[in-house]
């Protein structure tokens, strides 16, 4: 059993060393390399185009917040913002609940209703100016 142990313990043919030293870690390193450039720096980038994001946040900009309501920014504080998320209806919420910008649109849906309401409004009333002509 001694003479087991002692075989395999011998270098092979060629005498060289059994791989020990620099060459076992080459593969430790190449992982570390592989995962700093496919997951850490994207997570890193996107975390501070994030935080750029929430800086540079200004009343009025339409958002959406990770847990998904989405509202007009009406006040901001250092740490909290408050949403118009309806009519008459706000809310306050810290500034990293912020999940993105909405640019979907320029107008609210409230505005665009009043606007269309407004038009017809005109309208009817110029079909009453020719209809008494």
């Amino acid at each position: 059993m001694i003479s087991t142990a002692y075989a395999m313990g011998q270098t092979g043919a060629a005498g060289a060393p059994a791989g020990g030293g620099f060459t076992a870690f080459v593969p430790l390193i190449l992982m570390f390399v592989i995962f700093y450039f496919l997951l850490i720096r994207p997570q890193q980038k996107k975390a501070k185009e994030h935080q750029n994001m929430i800086n540079n946040l200004k009343k009025g900009d339409r958002v959406i917040t990770s847990g998904g309501i989405h509202g007009i920014i009406t006040s901001l504080g250092d740490t909290t913002l408050s949403l118009e998320i309806a009519e008459d209806v706000k809310i306050k919420i810290n500034r990293g609940n912020v999940a993105a910008l909405n640019q979907k649109s320029s107008s609210s849906a409230p505005q665009k209703q009043k606007e269309k309401a407004k038009e017809k409004t005109q309208e009817h009333d110029k079909t009453k100016d020719q209809d008494k002509e």
